[in-house]
Parts: structure tokens; sequence; C-alpha cells
């Protein structure tokens, strides 16, 4: 009896995991959040922010009712024939067609127009590679079988064809509220796809050599992101003064430290090894303080030989004696 039930927890647990990876996890979810990102930076240099998603399930009735007014409707071709939509509000079409004819995105009212098959094609090439970027990001992912492979294929300006156009089944609909030019502008963008995979089953993770898991652009993407992400210290050193050990003992808290040298015009930054790597001067910009920098000066032979006898210093807890501010 005990290993029946047991075997029976073991059933359920496997039922539990394959139906995870039917409906698919949060994959999509976090992946077109960095897809669009990407593309928006990489083919318009746009600043995109996706400030809130939600993924739910819409019959053909119901997404006809989704597009907002004279938003850009782009139709997507996928795997066995799938049609699926790539839907822009105005706003985020603005901001698009903005940023590549004024060079900046505009914060003015937005005239009322339909969209034109030349907006379309400006931000074509944006929303290949949002979906490009979503499948190289879902590689390994279930989600991969509904939302990858589709690619730009024509345009609407208007949603009423669609009733004709898209087949009736159930779609997945990805609803993604972002933010343009640092603010200047937001709006919605829809991802619409069939809710049933029809696209290639995710690539297993397979063990590699060192020398092929060490090589390739995956590599190089997965230093560069670690690398961007990594925090840099570095120390705003006012003056520097020299105390006999006696004296550094009996410093007390609130005691005052004469800074002969210290002086606002120059504040030099220095990272963890010591050295200087740029000056700067205390002032303000917008009523908040501010430092404005410039490249350190070479160090003079008196600062090298100081810097010489500090590296020849007996070593306290690990570290050289000597106080900064």
């Amino acid at each position: 009896m005990a290993e029946a039930g047991g075997d029976g927890v073991i059933r359920r647990k496997i039922a539990a995991q394959k139906a995870i990876l039917a409906e698919g996890g949060p994959g999509a979810d976090r992946g077109w959040r960095l897809a669009l990102a990407r593309a928006a930076r990489d083919k318009l240099a746009l600043p995109l922010e996706v400030q809130s998603l939600a993924l739910d399930r819409r019959s053909l009735a119901e997404l006809l009712e989704l597009p907002p007014d004279r938003a850009l409707i782009a139709v997507l071709q996928g795997p066995a024939d799938g049609l699926g939509l790539l839907v822009l509000s105005p706003p985020v079409l603005a901001a698009m067609i903005e940023v590549q004819t004024l060079g900046k995105v505009g914060s003015g009212a937005l005239a009322a127009r339909r969209p034109t098959r030349t907006d379309a094609a400006m931000v074509a090439e944006m929303l290949d590679a949002a979906l490009e970027n979503l499948e190289i990001l879902l590689a390994q992912e279930a989600d991969l079988i509904w939302a990858g492979g589709f690619r730009y294929a024509s345009f609407l300006d208007d949603p009423r064809p669609l009733g004709l156009l898209l087949e009736d089944v159930g779609y997945r609909v990805l609803t993604a509220e972002v933010s343009l030019g640092l603010g200047a502008r937001s709006g919605t963008v829809l991802l619409v796809l069939p809710a049933e995979g029809r696209g290639v089953q995710p690539v297993a993770q397979i063990p590699q050599a060192e020398t092929e898991a060490h090589s390739g652009p995956a590599f190089a993407q997965a230093l560069a992101e670690q690398v961007e992400e990594a925090g840099c210290v570095l120390d705003a050193v006012l003056s520097r003064v020299s105390l006999p050990l006696n004296r550094v003992l009996d410093l007390k808290v609130g005691e005052l430290v004469t800074l002969s040298r210290a002086g606002i015009d120059r504040i030099s930054f220095e990272g963890l090894d010591g050295r200087a790597l740029a000056e700067g001067k205390l002032g303000q910009h917008r009523g908040m303080r501010a430092i404005r920098l410039s490249p350190a000066e070479p160090p003079t032979q008196a600062r090298a030989f100081s810097a010489q006898i500090t590296a020849q210093m007996p070593v306290v807890q690990g570290e050289p004696l000597r106080q900064s501010a």
C-alpha cells in the first residue's frame, strides 16, 4: 500500500510538470519585456521601458475589440502558416516615427490620423528585431512553441478585416504598457499569437566541452551582461593626513581632524587599488549637488615617492595604515 501511494504521488507530480511545460512558464513574459527594449535601443536608439506586462487568452471575437483606435496593426506570419498580430498604439507609433525623423521623441499632442504604409515600413525592422530577440531568449523555454518563428508580413490601419483574416481559434495576448523617450510618451504594445503552438520544440541544454562553452557569441553576450551589472566602487578623496599610530588609536567619535589641503575645487577619485582615475570640482546642477569630472593628472615625482613609501608601510589588519576623507 505504501508503494502504491508513493507511486501515485510521483505520477501526479509528473503530470503537473507536463502541464506546466505544455502551457509554458513565465519565459515569454520576461523575454518579451527584454526583447522590446533591446530592439528599440538597437534599431531606433530609442529608450523603451516596459512598465507592466500581462499575458491573457482571448477568443477571436474578443480579439477584435482589443486594438486601440488608429493603431498600427502589423500582421505576423509564423510556422504552419499561422498568423499573429503586433499592435502599436498611436503614442508608441508616434515616438518611433519621431525619433527617426526628428531625432527625438516629441511631447506635444498627437495628430488624429491613421497609420500609413510608410509608417509600417519605418517600424518593420524594429518589430522583426523584437520578435527575433524573443526567439533567442526562449531558445530553451517551452513558450518557444507558440511564441517563436513569427515575422512581419503586412499591416492594417483598421481592425475590421481581422475577423476574416485570422483563424477562429484561441489566442495568447501579451499586453505591454511601455514608456518611450524617458517618459516623453507612453502607450500600449499588443503581441497576439495563436495559443496552440505550431513552432519548433525548445532546444534541450546539452553540456558542451569547456573550449566550446567559453567561446562564441553566446559567451560574449553573457559576459557583457555580467560586466555591465557589476558594481564599481570609487573613493572621493578630499585630502590625506598622516598621523602616528598612537594618535589614530586615541581617536574618538566626534573628534575633528584638520585637513590642511582639502578643497572643493580638487577632489580625487580613486579605485580600490588607490590609483587616481579622475579629478573633479564640487558644484551644483539643477539644484542638486554635482561634481564636474576631468582626467586625472599624471602623478608628480613627490606623489609617486609617497605612493612607494605607503606600499612599504607595515600592514594592520591586512591594509596599509592611512586615513582618507
